[in-house]
Formats: C-alpha cells, sequence, structure tokens
C-alpha cells in the first residue's frame, strides 16, 4: 500500500507544477506527517522533491527530473495509444502522428508483436456519425486560435435557429456526449460561455491577441453542469413496453418500475428546455405525461400544433 501511495504521489507531482501538502494528504486519505514521511522517502530514492513554504507554497519535482520508460507498462502505452487514434481520428492533427510515432518507438520489438498477436480490444471514436468534414476545419482553426489567443468572430445559431455574431476569447474544446464544443469568453455576454460547433455557420479568426484570463478549461468543465442548464423538475411519466429499450438507455434502469400491464413508470429529474420538449415528443403517444400538469399540457400543445399543421384539425 505504501508502495502504491509513493509512486501515486510521483506521478501526481510529474503531472502538476506544485501542489500542497494537505492536497495530498487529502487525496491518498492519510496524514500530514505521513505525506511529510512520503515526500522524504521519494527524495532519498532519487526524485528531486523540492519543498516551498508560503501560501503559494507546496511540494515540486525539479524541471531537469523524467522518469524512465520502464516505469510505464505494455498496458499504460496501448491504452495511450488508443487514446491518441481516437482522438487523432477526428483531429487530423500531424502533432499527434508525431506523437503517435515516439510513442509506438517505446515498444520493443517483443511487445510489438504481442500487440499484434491481441489486436485491438477498445476503440475510442470521437466522430459523430452525422459528421461533416467542415467541422475538423473549425476544429483546427479554433484550436490553435486558442493555443495564440486569438479573438475570434462566430456566426452563432440559437437553437431557435436565430443567427448572432459573437466575438469570443477561446479557451480551448471539449466532447461532450456526442459533439464538440467550444468554451470560450464570449465580449457580447461578458461571461464564459460553450458554443456547439454544428450550430458554427461562419468564423474568423482575429490578428487580435487577447490577455490570458485565470479561468482554465479544466475550471470551466468543473464549474459547467446543472447550473448551466435550465431549472429541472420532477416529472412522472408512463410508456408503452414496446418502448423499453429507448427508456432504459435514456433514463436508466434504475429510474423505472415495470406495472402490472408492463407499461413502465418514469420518475425522472430532467431540466425544462427545448430539448425535454423534444425528447417526449419523439416518443409520440408511446409516452404519457403523468406529472407535472403544467408540462403535459405543454407536450399536448406541441403535438395539437403538429395535427393542425398537416391537417388533422380544422
Amino acid at each position: 500500500m505504501k508502495l502504491q501511495r509513493l509512486l501515486g504521489i510521483t506521478m501526481l507531482l510529474l503531472s502538476r507544477k506544485r501542489i500542497g501538502a494537505q492536497e495530498l494528504a487529502d487525496r491518498f486519505e492519510v496524514s500530514l506527517r505521513t505525506i511529510y514521511r512520503d515526500i522524504e522517502a521519494i527524495n532519498d530514492a532519487g526524485v528531486p522533491v523540492a519543498s516551498f513554504a508560503g501560501m503559494d507554497g507546496g511540494y515540486e519535482i525539479m524541471d531537469e527530473f523524467r522518469i524512465e520508460r520502464q516505469i510505464v507498462t505494455l498496458d499504460d502505452l496501448s491504452s495511450i495509444v488508443t487514446a491518441l487514434k481516437g482522438m487523432q481520428s477526428t483531429l487530423q492533427d500531424q502533432q499527434l502522428d508525431h506523437l503517435l510515432a515516439k510513442i509506438n518507438a517505446l515498444f520493443a520489438k517483443s511487445e510489438q508483436h504481442r500487440i499484434e498477436e491481441a489486436g485491438e480490444q477498445l476503440i475510442i471514436g470521437m466522430s459523430p456519425w452525422t459528421r461533416v468534414d467542415t467541422d475538423k476545419d473549425k476544429l483546427a482553426e479554433l484550436r490553435q486560435a486558442a493555443k495564440n489567443r486569438n479573438v475570434v468572430w462566430l456566426t452563432y445559431l440559437s437553437p431557435e435557429g436565430e443567427a448572432e455574431e459573437r466575438a469570443v476569447e477561446p479557451i480551448g474544446l471539449a466532447w461532450k456526449g456526442s459533439a464538440w464544443y467550444l468554451y470560450a469568453y464570449c465580449r457580447l455576454r461578458k461571461d464564459f460561455r460553450t458554443f456547439k460547433l454544428s450550430r458554427i455557420r461562419k468564423l474568423r479568426v482575429d490578428m487580435e491577441v487577447f490577455p490570458r484570463r485565470k479561468e482554465r478549461l479544466v475550471d470551466l468543465d468543473a464549474k459547467w453542469g446543472r447550473w448551466k442548464m435550465g431549472p429541472y423538475i420532477t416529472m412522472v411519466l408512463r410508456f408503452h413496453p414496446r418502448v423499453r429499450v429507448r427508456v432504459e438507455e435514456c433514463f436508466g434502469p434504475e429510474q423505472m418500475t415495470v406495472e402490472e400491464d408492463g407499461s413502465l413508470l418514469v420518475r425522472s429529474e430532467l431540466p425544462i428546455d427545448s430539448w425535454l420538449y423534444g425528447l417526449l415528443l419523439s416518443y409520440g403517444p408511446d409516452v404519457h405525461v403523468l406529472e407535472p400538469k403544467f408540462l403535459a399540457e405543454e407536450i399536448s400543445g406541441q403535438a395539437r400544433r403538429i395535427a393542425e399543421l398537416y391537417g388533422q384539425f380544422p
């Protein structure tokens, strides 16, 4: 256990500029005294860990230090290659090609033979089924703009299809669910926003360089969650048995109960917005909204308007 903790601390220090003793103690669920002893042991093993006092104090490994290939197992390298191949399938980045070549060069010939014999057990696909090639161009331009801190002008569509010009300061890109999103500071809204790439109709990278902001991509990703969506409501829905697979995929079996007639009763909490209306309408007559009443009335009204559009009602 101690050896695993020492290795974990070392790898964490290698991946971070500086980290405090209390954070290490919390992460590994040990006392501060244990962390102090662990740092001494890591230093004694030849890993140069420097300590810093003060408000921004903590531990960090000297910049010149690097780990040897032997500490990374064949399975570790294989996992890295699999993840990079998944990214490369969408990004088509020449730097990723070079990185893959470097990592593959770390495999011994005997290991390469073992990998070829075993074959692929995992493929990570980061491209939606309906992907268009123009998304690759958007990804490349926005990644470069975020790297160089260039202001980007966007023509962006709202969910209702209204186009709006935005000047944004790109922070980075994120793959969420089944789509790419740009994380950026919007000068129009004067706040950070997400922009779905499929809704970006035009973009132009400006020569203006914006000052680096303190918010990082990982910070924004951790911050954005439920509060970025509309208000949540608790729903009670009854589904026909024939859509059970879809219901399980969408809501999860833990939110379902099967009634005596085979109907599926779902109690769930979701944000109330146009996405929810579209989801429920996609089930057609196979879903009955029991609660809340206003949601049932909204779905009924939208269904009636659809029927009127096709001349089913006078």
